[in-house]
């Protein structure tokens, strides 16, 4: 039986952004939402808020707060997140500055 030739998986570099690289439509906003899902939720986990008590904090209902914890993120805007983030106590600070390059401009999401 001939010997079958292997080649080696191609690596390509990541854009930054998951939803970009898979070639996703608004994968901007994808990765701003994931961003602000995952501050939200370390918040929750941090304040050993229940899935009920963070619904009641956020005045949204338990599913909702289900849907956030596993990032199933299509029934929230970024503004509505960015809200979420108010009632768990926290400001949210916009920048806008231009790019230093001629690229298109970009959202950055960082928890600090």
């Amino acid at each position: 039986m001939p010997k079958r030739k292997h080649s080696a998986p191609s690596v390509v570099r990541s854009s930054g952004n998951v939803f970009a690289d898979l070639g996703l439509s608004d994968a901007q906003e994808k990765q701003t939402k994931v961003r602000l899902a995952v501050t939200i939720n370390q918040i929750i986990e941090k304040m050993k808020l229940s899935q009920t008590a963070a619904a009641e904090l956020l005045h949204i209902n338990q599913p909702k707060i289900s849907a956030l914890v596993n990032y199933r993120l299509s029934g929230f805007s970024v503004e509505r997140l960015i809200h979420f983030l108010n009632a768990l106590g926290r400001d949210v600070e916009i920048v806008i500055h231009k790019p230093r390059s001629s690229r298109t401009g970009k959202i950055l999401v960082t928890a600090a």
